[in-house]
């Protein structure tokens, strides 16, 4: 008779631990790291989705107000007469002539207008850079021989809308209307020193930032010709509108 006997050792071994020790996984392990493995995956590919969202978002912040486009850009010219008075004689003298040209901007998604106004031949004016955002409802004058900026309260009633504008400029060059107008003045004055321009909107700040800047207010019409006054005074001719205006910055 054969006596056959086991190891006692080997016959209470984990069975656990041998599919270990073989390399045999344990079937429920097995789906537990599967199961795991695909949750990380995708909270991992939402994550990366989240992510290049807010990038491709971001820069399309950035681009739409740190780098805006003009939509179209107009170089276009008036002519127009300047009725001078001759204090002496006391009689107003018809001036001949004369031509003005500028180059205007629109960011008409902004309600904003660019005016960009060269040396004029005849040297009666500055050159200027004239910005006139309907949103904030502000005008900057930027004059470039002097590299000082000046705020002012946008005035609605000589200013034409971005849109209108536009229009106005877009039949001219169709040759609708006869560039052929008049000259409309206004005077307006120093009163402060601005600190900063951060708070006056995108285009008025990056026109005038890290430039002096001071701000404006009109002067009253006074009916009837009279002499001005003495004072220091810069002029600013252009157009935005169907007439000429000549713009007179003066030192109090």
């Amino acid at each position: 008779m054969v006596k056959v006997s086991f190891n006692k050792a080997l016959a209470l071994k984990d069975p656990k631990k041998e599919s270990l020790i073989t390399g045999v996984q344990d079937p429920e392990a097995a789906v537990l790291v599967r199961s795991q493995s695909r949750v990380w995956c995708w909270c991992f590919c939402l994550g990366l989705a989240l992510v290049l969202s807010g990038l491709v978002g971001g820069g399309a912040y950035l681009y739409r107000y740190y780098v805006p486009e003009e939509e179209q850009v107009f170089v276009c010219g008036l002519n127009y007469f300047e009725e001078e008075y001759d204090f002496d004689e006391e009689l107003e003298v018809e001036a001949p002539l004369r031509l003005i040209e500028e180059n205007v901007s629109f960011f008409e998604d902004d309600e904003a207008e660019l005016i960009k106004v060269p040396l004029p031949e005849f040297a009666d004016g500055d050159p200027a850079g004239i910005l006139h955002d309907f949103t904030m409802k502000l005008t900057a004058y930027l004059d470039l021989n002097l590299e000082k900026c000046y705020i002012i309260n946008l005035n609605t009633s000589v200013v034409m809308p971005p849109r209108d504008f536009q229009e106005f400029l877009a039949n001219i060059k169709a040759g609708m209307y006869l560039p052929q107008t008049y000259l409309v003045r206004e005077e307006m004055m120093i009163t402060e020193r601005l600190d900063s321009t951060s708070d006056l909107g995108y285009y008025i700040n990056n026109m005038c930032k890290d430039k002096d800047t001071y701000r404006l207010q009109r002067r009253e019409t006074i009916l009837g010709m009279q002499k001005r006054e003495a004072l220091n005074c810069y002029k600013i001719r252009h157009f935005e509108n169907k007439f000429v205006v000549e713009t007179l910055i003066c030192e109090p």
